[in-house]
């Protein structure tokens, strides 16, 4: 095995390329490999010149390697060249199996570290104006995968229905009709919705309405996969917001690569 065999799982952020950790910049420039997934800016790549870049991106139904396939990756990679980057989209431990590859990671002797991202469940909504928690109207949120390890729909979200909370739904654009259902199932047919797709990207789409009129405004709008769903009251502060975050976006931006740490 190379004598500094390692795996750094990095969270890369929810598209916008900006949106990466200094820490996270600094670790892509010290791999060797780097095992990428579907979501990541590929434009974050131009970091890790020295790096070999291999893809291992999991789409719906379209997996190029299964995770037992991915975890044998980074042990053989590791063991070959040294350090491996796992470069997972917004936070890897936020529905990202971050963990499960730590885990095999040091079962078979790999030096670990793992590298916070910016989730996406936070950032998307705030991209487009919607504050997750707010004085007087949200004092919590929850953050529930839409379909879980079964192909289910998770059962939190028949918790979450019950409650005042903000309600931020990952992986849930094919449960869409039994999301909806179970809210209105709870009387909330007219509390707002938000649906974000591509979120902080220039790809980003998005439409707005409430639990009775969502599906047809997802019709109309052709949204789809991947997505961000954002149910509760905040939801109307996005369109109260949109001045100030069309400001703050019109802000000239940085050049695309920021110099960070030593050279």
């Amino acid at each position: 095995m190379f004598n500094s065999a390692k795996l750094t799982v990095v969270g890369a952020g929810p598209g916008d390329p900006e949106l990466i950790t200094v820490k996270a910049l600094n670790t892509l420039k010290s791999a060797n490999v780097i095992l990428y997934d579907a979501l990541i800016n590929r434009d974050l790549l131009e970091y890790a010149p020295q790096a070999r870049y291999i893809f291992v991106g999991k789409r719906k139904d379209k997996h190029r390697f299964s995770q037992d396939e991915i975890n044998e990756l980074i042990v053989k990679y590791a063991a070959e060249k040294g350090h491996v980057v796992r470069l997972k989209g917004g936070d890897p431990f936020i529905f990202g199996r971050g963990s499960e590859e730590i885990i095999y990671a040091q079962k078979h002797g790999l030096e670990t570290a793992v590298v916070s991202g910016i989730t996406s469940s936070i950032a998307v909504p705030a991209n487009v104006g919607i504050p997750l928690t707010q004085r007087g109207t949200s004092e919590s949120f929850w953050v529930i995968t839409g379909t879980t390890s079964h192909k289910n729909l998770s059962n939190d979200v028949q918790l979450a229905a019950q409650s005042t909370a903000t309600v931020v739904i990952l992986m849930g654009m094919g449960k869409l009709k039994e999301i909806v259902e179970i809210f209105s199932g709870f009387g909330k047919q007219d509390v707002p919705v938000g649906i974000i797709q591509n979120g902080t990207t220039a790809n980003e789409n998005s439409g707005f309405g409430t639990i009775k009129t969502i599906e047809k405004i997802v019709s109309e709008k052709n949204l789809g996969a991947p997505a961000i769903i954002v149910i509760g009251e905040v939801v109307k502060e996005a369109n109260a917001l949109q001045t100030v975050y069309q400001n703050v976006k019109s802000l000239p931006k940085q050049s695309k690569f920021v110099k960070v740490g030593a050279a």
